[in-house]
Order: structure tokens, then C-alpha cells, then sequence
């Protein structure tokens, strides 16, 4: 076993970290140029809207990935970083008329910085006692801020309309391109670190501990500081989505943004797409948003619950024929090269 870990460390030193299968990089950049040139096709709004939902979801469930896919900690309270961003972004546009595009960064220092603080105790807990940890945290976050009156306790807060300048205040009222070009930024710089994390000595390091932490640990790898900086990274990747959605609604309240749905979300996204592979999320969020959105459009207001119907059928059969996830039906050739290991 430990020679085997050896073996991956080794490999990571000789594998160059910008490679690239060049099959993978021709379908991907006609892909981007096909995500970039599509608002020029005249989609629909909902059209718009429906591709934004994919791509921040994507990308949390990205984050969730980090944390789960590459370290092995299972999270049930991730939605506690999608909050802290949205509140990040609109907190300090109401109360200090701070533009947004700095709130966003604020809340990734936040993200960050509350990660630590709650990586170091928790992340010595394994299997589900992290996971019961996480949700619990999760809901203690969403109590707090309903009761906290800076932040507008259970009311939240509503962010002004301002229509002289949208570009600082990030609101487009005209058009929701401007929001899918930023959603979209945010997708493909959120798969290009996950991939170089995937590549780096620091994904194979974590991945020997997702693995076997034992074997790591005999190696010289210290666990409890890599489970911890696997989660700052993981938080950080999701805060700027509450961050974009928050300006996206205008409206954050605590049942909304620390909302455990969120994170049970992005993990059914992440299981379905295959768990540990970098393809993973894009691939489950392209499926399960899609379902949730036009349930919602069919039988109206949260779409009678037909969504989570459908996720779990799909997810009972994934787990039965394809436990990899559905990225194990891309072939081999394509994906060996981008898989984690």
C-alpha cells in the first residue's frame, strides 16, 4: 500500500502540471466557443437564465468536489460558504454602497478565513461524524443570521435597484447576458484550478489521504493540514456564487442562502457526474439542473417536489450500474489523462 503511494507522489513530480490530452483540448475549446458565441444565437431569457443556473452550479458542486472528491471529507453544510458570499456582496452594498466586484472578494477572504476556523476541530472527525458536524454547522449559521439585526435577522436584505450604474453595481435590468458572461468566467476559471489542483503535487497528496490517511500519514504527508487546506480551497470556489446570485435576485434571507437544499444539491450533482473526477460536476449540473428548472416551469412553484423524484430514481441507478458516476461512459481515451487518481 505505501509503496503504491509512493508510486503516485513520484508521478506527479515527472508528469508535466500543463498537459493536456490533445483530444480533451480541442473538444474543450470548441465547447468554450460555443458557450462564448451562444447569447449572440437570440436564446430565450430562460434560455440565458437556464445556462447560468448550469454554470454556477457547476461550479459549486466543483467546490463540494474539492472537499469530497480529492480529501474524501463528505459535507452536508456547504451551503454556509454560498451564504457567506451572497451576504459578503450585498451587506456591504446597502450599508457602505461598496460595489460588488469587491464585496465578491471580501466574501472569498471570509469563506476562506471561516473554513479555517471550522477546518481544525471538525476535520479530525472522519466518515459521518464530519458529515453530521457540517450539517449541524450549517444550520447553526442559518439561526444566527436570522436572528442577527445588522444583517436584517430573518428579513434579510434587500439590495437597491440602481440603474445609472450597472457595470459597478452589478445589475443589468435590460438583459441577463451581462450575468451569463460573468457566470460563464467564473465556470471555466473554477475548472482550470480544480484541474491544476488536480495535476499538482497537492491533489495527489490529497488523494493519497482520501484513499488511505494511514498510509499517507507514514509518508511524511500531514493529513489534518491538507483536509484543512482542501477546504479553504473548496469554500473559497463557492462563495462567489451566493455572491453573483445574491446581485442576480436582489434579495438575500437566511432561508435562502444557508438553506441546506443547497448543499445536498451540489453533492447529488457531484455523485451523479462521478465524485473525484474534474468532469464530474459539469456533467451531473448539465443533467439535474436542467430537470429542476423545467419541473418548476411545468407544474409550477418549486415544481411539486417532481424534481427530487427524478433525482433520486437517477441517482439509484447510478449507484447500481454505474457507481463512477456518468463520467465513467466517457471513454477512456478521452478522460485518462484528467481523472483523479
Amino acid at each position: 500500500m505505501i509503496n503504491n503511494f509512493s508510486a503516485k507522489l513520484l508521478e506527479a513530480k515527472n508528469e508535466p502540471l500543463w498537459y493536456f490530452n490533445k483530444n480533451s483540448l480541442i473538444i474543450i475549446g470548441v465547447v468554450v466557443l460555443g458557450l462564448l458565441l451562444f447569447p449572440f444565437t437570440s436564446p430565450s431569457k430562460f434560455a440565458i437564465h437556464l445556462m447560468m443556473m448550469i454554470f454556477m452550479h457547476a461550479v459549486m458542486a466543483q467546490s463540494w468536489n474539492v472537499l469530497a472528491g480529492f480529501s474524501g471529507q463528505i459535507s452536508l453544510g456547504h451551503a454556509i460558504f454560498f451564504g457567506i458570499g451572497a451576504y459578503a456582496s450585498a451587506y456591504f452594498y446597502v450599508k457602505f454602497q461598496i460595489t460588488p466586484w469587491i464585496g465578491i472578494l471580501i466574501g472569498i477572504g471570509i469563506s476562506g478565513l471561516i473554513a479555517m476556523l471550522i477546518g481544525i476541530p471538525i476535520l479530525r472527525l472522519k466518515g459521518h461524524y464530519f458529515a453530521i458536524a457540517t450539517l449541524l454547522i450549517g444550520i447553526s449559521f442559518q439561526v444566527v443570521f436570522q436572528r442577527w439585526p445588522e444583517v436584517g435577522s430573518s428579513s434579510g436584505l434587500w439590495i437597491p435597484i440602481n440603474r445609472e450604474s450597472p457595470w459597478s453595481s452589478m445589475q443589468f435590468h435590460k438583459s441577463k447576458v451581462a450575468y451569463y458572461y460573468i457566470s460563464l468566467i467564473f465556470f471555466i476559471a473554477s475548472f482550470f484550478l480544480v484541474w491544476l489542483l488536480n495535476r499538482s503535487k497537492l491533489g495527489y497528496r490529497l488523494r493519497a489521504i482520501r484513499d488511505q490517511s494511514d498510509a499517507a500519514s507514514s509518508l511524511g504527508i500531514h493529513v489534518s493540514k491538507y483536509k484543512i487546506i482542501a477546504f479553504i480551497i473548496s469554500a473559497m470556489i463557492m462563495a462567489p456564487m451566493g455572491s453573483i446570485y445574491a446581485q442576480y435576485v436582489l434579495i438575500v434571507d437566511p432561508n435562502n442562502a444557508f438553506n441546506v437544499d443547497i448543499s445536498i444539491l451540489v453533492l447529488l450533482i457531484s455523485v451523479m457526474g462521478g465524485v473525484g473526477n474534474i468532469w464530474g460536476p459539469i456533467i451531473g449540473s448539465a443533467i439535474l439542473i436542467p430537470i429542476s428548472e423545467f419541473s418548476r416551469i411545468y407544474f409550477g412553484g418549486t415544481g411539486h417536489s417532481i424534481d427530487l423524484i427524478v433525482y433520486g430514481v437517477l441517482i439509484i441507478i447510478i449507484c447500481i450500474f454505474r457507481p463512477a458516476g456518468i463520467v465513467s461512459l466517457i471513454p477512456r481515451s478521452f478522460r485518462e489523462r484528467e481523472k483523479a487518481k
